[in-house]
């Protein structure tokens, strides 16, 4: 079970995630944007106007679902890569304002929801993937607080929060191949969480296995009673 609720995701830690972001953002010099992020192919201009896009293809969703229009975030795949770059390409005061003014737009977007239509699905691609209205705050964390260290800017996962970081532990548990099996044990907080059978211990911070269960690093700061297992990335 999650130690998170949506409470707690609206009031507290998105926005305090958010205005880290933005923080992050503002100090940035111009000449930063088209310097390597972490992600292989990603300048920290990629990764800015991913998550802006991502903000509007979210709010976007979530003004149909109001309106009582199904509106995909995005067309397809495609589509979305692609505007991802047309906006890396775009100055860096262009790529900015369009963070900014998305971050503001998705919090409106949310606060506008009633209650009863919370559990109204929501397509990432026609005909693709759903979700639920009541989901979206929490995928907006993760990509907030994941792609913010992901932009290697001076915040990494070290400053997520211990709810934070525990919801990732456990919800990898629906993601992960359980073929093949393992135990993360979180050594400062003596918790545990069980993926497939069998398999090593692998033991950690719960900051640090939770980076490592995103399929990033290489496993800095664990320890394993057998060979480390691979995880993808997502």
């Amino acid at each position: 079970m999650t130690d998170l609720t949506t409470v707690d995701v609206i009031d507290d830690l998105l926005p305090e995630a958010t205005r880290r972001l933005v923080r992050t953002t503002d100090a940035l010099p111009d000449s930063a944007y088209a310097e390597a992020s972490s992600l292989p192919g990603w300048t920290r201009g990629h990764v800015l106007a991913h998550l802006a896009l991502n903000a509007e293809a979210l709010a976007g969703a979530l003004r149909g679902v109001v309106e009582g229009r199904k509106v995909p975030m995005y067309a397809s795949d495609e589509a979305r890569d692609g505007d991802i770059e047309d906006l890396a390409a775009e100055p860096p005061e262009v790529v900015r304002a369009r963070l900014l003014a998305a971050c503001t737009e998705l919090k409106d977007a949310i606060d506008a929801v009633p209650d009863d239509q919370q559990d109204t699905t929501m397509e990432r691609n026609p005909g693709g993937r759903t979700f639920p209205v009541g989901a979206v705050p929490w995928m907006r964390l993760g990509e907030v607080e994941i792609h913010h260290a992901d932009l290697d800017a001076g915040y990494d996962h070290r400053r997520w929060s211990v709810p934070f970081a525990s919801d990732i532990l456990e919800a990898r548990r629906a993601r992960l191949d359980a073929s093949s099996g393992f135990t993360a044990y979180a050594s400062d907080i003596d918790r545990s969480w069980t993926y497939g059978e069998g398999g090593p211990t692998v033991t950690g911070s719960v900051v640090d296995l939770a980076w490592w269960l995103t399929g990033r690093g290489d496993g800095e700061g664990l320890t394993s009673d057998g060979e480390l297992p691979r995880i993808e990335g997502y």
